[in-house]
């Protein structure tokens, strides 16, 4: 297998940062993109670097805040003028809102679109004609299994979600002439820093009407590992993993892969199995069978 030159977004911590170790891992050349390099995340960047070199690998970190065009424009020529091209995109960059989706106010709802929608279609852009000009390359479109099904109080974070599938899909279809691919991931609920880190909404106003109800959400914040095995707790190295298969595919990769905790099922896998047949079968019926 030839090595591959993968940028990954939102390799602070995370997915993204499993991501990037185990491409690394692998040998292929990978470039692990942040916020604040020189700042708040000089650490965690150092401590990649040094995880990698400690397993014999090289990875390299790079300013990239994916709410920022320029910055993104910016890390992605770079890439380019090193490395000569881009194999791979990780979109994996995002945030997670949780709380009363009504005193999310417009402001509050764009910061999240900012990050984990048009986070995406910067990076997207970005690197999408050095591909299409090489005739190959993957965008891979870190969702969630709450891109596809609904939890009351994640209806912003939903939405996001929701709305980057349907970037991710249509892109599928669009780049299948030119040799580039554009798939999903749809992690299932892993431990992460999303939840505990989620900002309240900012109407209080609102949320004050809402009575007990205000509460759920922080009942749902403290209480996310409950119902988990401690002795087995899930591992999200799966999904660096599923990521990582799907970057050194060699066939056609499918449009959604679901990663999910041992023992978790809720219906992901079996919804997208439903609805392909009816997308495919709308596609033909528009005389864009080919693009399947």
């Amino acid at each position: 297998m030839s090595s591959k030159v993968v940028v990954v977004t939102g390799a602070s911590s995370g997915f993204g940062k499993l991501t990037a170790l185990e491409l690394a891992r692998r040998g292929h050349v990978v470039v692990a993109t942040m916020r604040d390099i020189e700042g708040k995340n000089s650490q965690i960047g150092s401590e990649l670097i040094n995880a990698a070199k400690a397993e014999g690998h090289e990875l390299q970190v790079i300013e990239m805040d994916v709410t920022d065009e320029a910055s993104v424009n910016a890390a992605i020529d770079r890439v380019v003028e090193q490395h000569g091209r881009i194999d791979a995109l990780i979109n994996n960059a995002g945030t997670m809102f949780v709380g009363v989706t009504e005193a999310y106010t417009v402001a509050d709802i764009e910061q999240q679109f900012a990050v984990n929608f048009f986070g995406a279609v910067r990076a997207d852009r970005a690197v999408l004609s050095h591909m299409r000009a090489a005739g190959s390359g993957v965008l891979i479109h870190v969702t969630s299994l709450m891109g596809r099904v609904i939890f009351p109080f994640f209806g912003v974070y939903s939405a996001s979600k929701f709305a980057l599938e349907a970037l991710a899909e249509a892109y599928r279809y669009e780049l299948s002439s030119f040799g580039v691919d554009s798939v999903i991931v749809e992690p299932g609920p892993f431990p992460s820093n999303l939840l505990p880190s989620s900002p309240a909404p900012s109407d209080e106003q609102v949320l004050a009407t809402y009575g007990a109800v205000a509460l759920v959400p922080g009942q749902i914040k403290n209480n996310s590992d409950q119902g988990l095995d401690p002795a087995n707790p899930p591992c999200p190295q799966l999904v660096a993993d599923a990521i990582a298969r799907l970057v050194e595919a060699t066939e056609r990769r499918p449009l959604r892969t679901v990663v999910m905790p041992e023992g978790m099922d809720f219906g992901v896998e079996g919804l997208n199995q439903a609805i392909a047949p009816i997308q495919n079968n709308l596609l033909t019926a528009l005389g864009m069978s080919n693009m399947i």
